[in-house]
């Protein structure tokens, strides 16, 4: 029963939407069918990831009205935590959309994984696609000189690695120091993502960098329509009991 719903909600639609895609916006190439793929996902994701860009921006300022509070109340530890208390309140947020977001992201990734596990060819299509979708003939998994299907390549696990490296050091070059933490991460987060995706097929290290790529394109979107007003925000005040 779940196999079948697997197959037939799941499984066959992503198919014949990467058939569609490889034969009619790709140009006959599986690697860029992907990426195609990846993007329509996103933008179909796009409401969840605004409300969890919104997040964000939310917590952001949670964050710097707190540190305004400590400041303005260091000498009063009662009145300290009640006016933290109200601006975890007023600003309290949910992560159901990020989580989401995440989780669908995931569920394309394992996918995409059976889908060039088990092969984009012959009887194994035919009785896959969809009567509407043309039969694209032999698949082209040839993307700049790699096949897409294969495992233990370094060039684009390392790509997405290198780009996740920056992107979290861009994320937080205001930093003026470094917990121990935060550089283990920094260094260990995108290694461990190498390792992955170099024991993998190439395909995933393609969705995983396009899909961070448009991660990132929102964040300065956010940016740019969320500008931060937070130095002209004052610490709430609260009636302090003496």
């Amino acid at each position: 029963m779940l196999q079948a719903i697997w197959f037939s909600l799941l499984f066959q639609p992503l198919f014949n939407a990467l058939v569609w895609i490889y034969s009619n916006l790709a140009e006959q190439n599986m690697g860029w069918a992907v990426v195609w793929l990846t993007i329509f996902l996103r933008i179909f994701l796009l409401p969840l990831t605004i409300i969890s860009e919104y997040n964000a921006h939310r917590k952001e300022k949670a964050i710097e009205e707190a540190k305004k509070a400590v400041e303005a109340y260091k000498n009063d530890r009662v009145a300290q935590k009640e006016v933290i208390r109200k601006i975890i309140k007023r600003y309290r947020v949910s992560p159901w959309a990020k989580v989401l977001l995440l989780g669908i992201q995931a569920l394309v990734l394992v996918l995409l994984y059976q889908v060039f596990i088990n092969g984009i060819s012959g009887e194994k299509m035919i009785r896959i696609i969809y009567p509407w979708v043309d039969f694209p003939g032999r698949i082209n998994n040839i993307f700049y000189g790699t096949d897409i299907g294969l495992t233990h390549n370094e060039l684009w696990a390392g790509a997405a690695a290198v780009y996740m490296l920056v992107s979290i050091f861009i994320e937080n070059k205001s930093k003026k120091t470094w917990e121990k933490s935060e550089a283990y991460y920094l260094v260990l987060f995108p290694l461990f993502t190498f390792l992955i995706l170099w024991y993998l097929p190439m395909v995933k290290s393609l969705f995983i960098l396009t899909t961070m790529v448009f991660s990132d394109l929102i964040s300065l979107a956010r940016h740019f329509f969320f500008k931060k007003k937070i130095a002209g925000v004052a610490p709430a005040t609260v009636p302090v009991k003496h």
